[in-house]
């Protein structure tokens, strides 16, 4: 398209319809990655921060079982995380979100994980009716967004497994450094998003879904306490170095993507948003490992231009039949028009309203930097 940009420090370009440049045609984005690694320091500061957190997590968990809680899907992020969290002296008690798409890799990855590190896991098992007919909504709602019922659910189990316990430490594996900022264009997430496209589109009740509504939200963040601690952010996190470490150390096995140990997160990367949305979510990965020093901006943009992004067919085949869709169902989504979560009710309006609230609860802590950078930068 004549009007293409692309970011001059990172690979970040105009598919992200928000994306801003300044004169020097450096990206807003790269200006975020800038501020939060102020936000979150590493090296002696970082070391500082962490063991601050790490000793009042302990103080705190003192004649508990367990201090914290970590979501785990076998893949890097996490894995490293219970690694790194278990070196560190915590108690934590692994969490796993069932939504029946694990591939065999997660599956192994997460057994030698708990016996070689000794760590217990609490397993939630979806209701696989329920959670199908979700999916099947956010399909077609036709917006970029159709993993998120994987990724509300995540959140709502691990916070009600923190409080079934009395934790407040949920340990959040996501680095900003790696993954970068996700565009709300691309991906948007909150608990009444989800009803809405369910309420639309699906045939079944949400009954068992652990949903997020702004209510959970307020009863667990500020009555029971619970909040996310980003471990990863204040460690000099190579991703390369972290997998090499845990194939070595725990027989870990790398799935071969960035969260493909699920099957239809694979799916959906490979295959759903370039096909449909032309997103390529390997530009916001490879622009944090550029800004980060772990690959070159050179190497980047020829990864993306020479190679589109590799899908398997038999991939395909087997998300339809599981979710029972038809060739031609799925056809009619792929041709249908693509729309975003401004077609639905969000509670973004009201977001948008709290804006210094927000910002003010970021400050003190009690609300992730990141949220209030996704919503207003």
């Amino acid at each position: 398209m004549n009007d293409y940009k692309i970011c001059k420090r990172c690979v970040s370009d105009t598919t992200i319809s928000e994306i801003q440049f300044d004169s020097n045609g450096i990206c807003n984005f790269c200006k975020i990655h800038d501020e939060m690694e102020i936000q979150y320091p590493i090296g002696k500061k970082g070391h500082k921060k962490l063991k601050q957190i790490i000793t009042k997590i302990k103080e705190e968990g003192r004649g508990k079982k367990y201090d914290c809680i970590i979501g785990v899907s076998g893949g890097t992020d996490s894995s490293y995380m219970l690694y790194v969290c278990s070196r560190l002296g915590l108690k934590p008690l692994a969490v796993h979100y069932d939504n029946g798409w694990n591939s065999p890799i997660a599956v192994s990855n997460i057994k030698k994980l708990l016996e070689q590190l000794n760590i217990d896991l609490y397993t939630y098992v979806v209701n696989w009716a329920e959670f199908k007919d979700l999916q099947l909504s956010f399909l077609k709602a036709s917006t970029s967004d159709a993993e998120i019922p994987t990724d509300v659910g995540i959140h709502g189990c691990l916070l009600r497994v923190a409080s079934k316990f009395n934790l407040k430490y949920i340990m959040n594996g996501h680095s900003f450094r790696n993954e970068s900022l996700m565009p709300k264009s691309w991906t948007y997430m909150d608990g009444l998003y989800i009803s809405s496209v369910q309420n639309k589109f699906g045939s079944k009740k949400l009954k068992t879904f652990p949903n997020v509504t702004l209510s959970d939200f307020f009863y667990y963040s500020f009555i029971k306490g619970i909040k996310a601690v980003p471990i990863l952010n204040y460690i000099k996190y190579d991703k390369t170095k972290a997998i090499s470490v845990l194939e070595k150390k725990l027989d870990w096995k790398y799935s071969g993507g960035h969260h493909h140990e699920s099957y239809y997160t694979e799916f959906f990367q490979t295959f759903l948003l370039p096909k449909k949305f032309n997103i390529d979510k390997r530009i916001t990965e490879l622009s944090g490992f550029i800004r980060t020093n772990q690959i070159t901006r050179e190497l980047a943009i020829n990864e993306l231009r020479d190679n589109e992004y590799p899908y398997r067919k038999e991939l395909i085949n087997y998300t339809l039949s599981k979710l029972d869709l038809s060739y031609s169902d799925f056809n009619k989504i792929l041709e249908d028009k693509p729309r975003t979560y401004k077609n639905y009710d969000t509670y973004y309006p009201l977001i948008k309203l709290f804006q210094k609230p927000i910002k003010f609860g970021t400050k003190l802590g009690l609300l992730p930097y990141v949220l209030y950078q996704k919503f207003f930068n």
